[in-house]
């Protein structure tokens, strides 16, 4: 720990309010500052030389200042935190009485450049070695690590995610469905057993061990009741999310013959006892091993129904760590093995409700086994920038709910997710989002990388269909995402139907530009890099560069007046661009593109009835000459309805596509059929 720094004016003075001894400051006083250090005491003074212990007592020591000032701020408060790992019994809980002002705000930070964490896990320690089938392995006493004692599936050594013990190991490949008895054509609903190949899953499997299995873009956590070795039927205690088919991938995890590896781990739920294979070079003495004991570790706690909100609250340069949740936690449904989509019901570490113009900057949300925020119902104009989302249990930053708010007041809306890197995603649920937005509007989502889920990176909407919704007007601008579907380390995709960007229904205002997506990848079907799903309709993609998807750069499944215009798609393996539904409306408007690949088409779905309108684009299929072909006719019969009249077949003479280049050179063909050129040495997060 770094040395603590003198006593201030201002904590000396926080010291005699603290104490009772001097009146609140005036306005246009001082900011006070507030201490607290792991080692430090809630029966201290709070000072920098007497610091509190928990994030807590420094919140009731705000609250005792304002109350003094008859519930009101004089002065900006800061609450520093000094470097460490604070244990929380229970979530750091923020109410309307703790908010700040405009003028004066509360700010919770670290102190300089240390790096504080609220934890919401338990440490591990007492390890004992042992020797098991001819391998190292540590065991130790826990007491109930979850509330309720719940099982638990994360444990996290030297600040790094360790592997829960499973087969096959993590790494090398996944089971297949064998065969479904019974399966019926209606694919939402779910099955309670499967048949696997010979040998798959062991005859001696316990009760209670988990099959994680994946069905078109879900995971379905399935804990076994039976294995009937002579027919190879696994049988569960409930049903997948959807109809389990044929060649869905599938592991097992959860029990102790599956201990295998380095890195891995056991936890004997009867005996209370962790099992850990360590990883080389660790010892007991140096490890710092925590497992999660709460879902969420802040909560900010308005109440918009009543008008009541937690304002003007900053976070800046904290860490929140070590929370977990799943079907069989305290209050949730454990009828249930997963969510429809983008696995929305799981709750987020931080969980707003009713917060207006407060800040999340240079904050770290990792080592989570649930999403990272959720800004939820009456969350206006909050701002979240310069924050690392890493290693989530399922995603990063959720803004909305699923449900149309009925007051003005419980709307969400205007809020900003700015310069943010949020990565390593979906590993408890990985059907889970880099950024999720849904019945909100007017928000901004920019500058930010989001890389290595399993699903999509960014969705915007929760309507589907063109029914009622509240999602409109949001901005996703200058984003790298990358790597969805199947993450950089992983060997294949294992969810289908997935995207970098993914929307739904009715979105006037709605604009995704000068993005850059690449690298995404479906099992089945389904890798797209801009992808309007059911109902998407009045939405702008503009200025994005699209490259290396599965089955394509832009597909629509079905809605209307939406523009795609001066984008760059480029080497999507199967299709370029899709349309899968034709309706008696317009679908979109696809003009000023440039659309280049190496394979499969350049077109692919249902265009019968043309109600497109496709114009002055660049299609070029590299090493293959002028190869352009609609599905079922020809070149001139496309353009006898009306399609491409002004578009040309030519090599558009991009400076390095091999390398990921796609400026133009000086030659290209692009600007004279109305191609604007457009650079991206500004996507990503700006500054460090």
């Amino acid at each position: 720990m770094t040395p603590r720094p003198r006593a201030t004016v201002t904590s000396v003075l926080l010291l005699a309010v603290v104490a009772w001894l001097v009146e609140f400051p005036a306005s246009g006083a001082e900011p006070l500052n507030v201490y607290v250090a792991p080692d430090g005491s809630d029966g201290a003074a709070g000072t920098v030389e007497k610091p509190f212990r928990t994030p807590a007592r420094a919140r009731d020591a705000v609250r005792e200042l304002k109350k003094r000032n008859g519930g009101k701020l004089a002065a900006a408060v800061t609450v520093h935190f000094r470097g460490g790992t604070y244990g929380l019994a229970e979530p750091f809980v923020l109410s309307p009485e703790d908010s700040g002002t405009a003028e004066f705000p509360v700010t919770y930070a670290a102190n300089g450049d240390e790096k504080p964490v609220l934890s919401g896990g338990r440490a591990v320690s007492g390890w004992a070695k042992r020797e098991v089938r001819g391998g190292e392995v540590w065991e130790a006493k826990l007491a109930s690590p979850v509330p309720g004692g719940g099982p638990f599936r994360s444990l996290w050594v030297n600040g790094g995610r360790r592997v829960r013990a499973r087969h096959p190991d993590k790494g090398k490949g996944f089971l297949k469905v064998a065969e479904v008895p019974g399966a019926t054509p209606e694919w939402m609903k779910g099955q309670a057993e499967f048949r696997f190949a010979g040998g798959d899953v062991p005859a001696t499997l316990p009760a209670g061990a988990e099959v994680m299995m994946m069905s078109r873009w879900v995971e379905s956590r399935l804990p076994v009741t039976k294995v009937d070795a002579a027919q190879r039927l696994v049988h569960f205690d409930r049903k997948s999310v959807f109809e389990t088919q044929p060649n869905d991938r599938y592991w097992v995890e959860g029990a102790a013959e599956f201990l295998s590896e380095p890195g891995e781990w056991h936890f004997d739920r009867q005996a209370s006892t962790l099992h850990y294979r360590p990883m080389p070079g660790e010892t007991p003495e140096k490890v710092r091993a925590f497992v999660p004991a709460m879902q969420q570790v802040v909560l900010l706690k308005g109440d918009p129904a009543a008008g009541k909100f937690v304002e003007h609250v900053h976070f800046r340069g904290v860490g929140f760590s070590h929370t977990e949740w799943g079907h069989d936690s305290p209050g949730a449904d454990n009828t249930r093995s997963g969510f429809n989509q983008a696995a929305v019901g799981v709750p987020a570490a931080v969980h707003a409700v009713g917060a207006k113009s407060c800040v999340f900057d240079r904050c770290t949300f990792g080592n989570l086994g649930t999403y990272g925020l959720h800004l939820a119902g009456g969350c206006t104009n909050d701002k979240v920038t310069r924050c690392a989302f890493t290693d989530l249990g399922a995603g990063g930053v959720k803004i909305g709910e699923t449900s149309i708010a009925k007051t003005d007041a419980q709307k969400t809306h205007g809020n900003e997710v700015s310069d943010c890197t949020i990565t390593d995603g979906g590993n408890l649920f990985p059907s889970a989002i880099g950024v999720w937005v849904g019945q909100s509007y007017d928000n901004r989502i920019s500058h930010n990388e989001i890389a290595d889920f399993y699903y999509t990176g960014v969705s915007v909407g929760w309507t589907w269909g063109y029914g009622e919704t509240l999602a409109r007007g949001n901005v996703i601008e200058h984003n790298h995402v990358h790597h969805i579907g199947q993450p950089s380390d992983e060997p294949e995709p294992i969810l289908s139907d997935m995207a970098g960007i993914y929307t739904l229904g009715v979105q006037p205002g709605t604009v995704i530009r000068h993005n850059r997506f690449h690298d995404v990848s479906g099992i089945k079907y389904g890798g797209w890099g801009i992808y309007f799903d059911e109902g998407t309709s009045d939405v702008v993609a503009e200025n994005n560069v699209v490259y290396r998807t599965t089955h394509g750069g832009f597909h629509q499944h079905y809605g209307r007046d939406n523009v795609f215009r001066n984008n760059v798609i480029a080497f999507g393996r199967d299709y370029q661009v899709q349309r899968s539904r034709s309706e008696p409306h317009k679908s979109f408007t696809f003009e000023r593109n440039v659309v280049y690949w190496e394979r499969g088409e350049p077109l692919s779905g249902s265009w019968e009835n043309c109600n497109v309108a496709f114009d002055r684009n660049v299609y070029w299929k590299a090493g293959g000459g002028a190869e352009f072909k609609p599905p079922n006719m020809t070149l001139q019969q496309w353009r006898e309805k009306g399609m491409d009249v002004h578009s040309v077949v030519s090599d558009p003479k991009f400076a390095a596509p091999g390398k990921d280049d796609f400026t133009l050179r000086s030659d290209s063909p692009a600007p004279g059929v109305g191609f604007v050129p457009f650079d991206q040495k500004d996507v990503g997060p700006r500054g460090k």
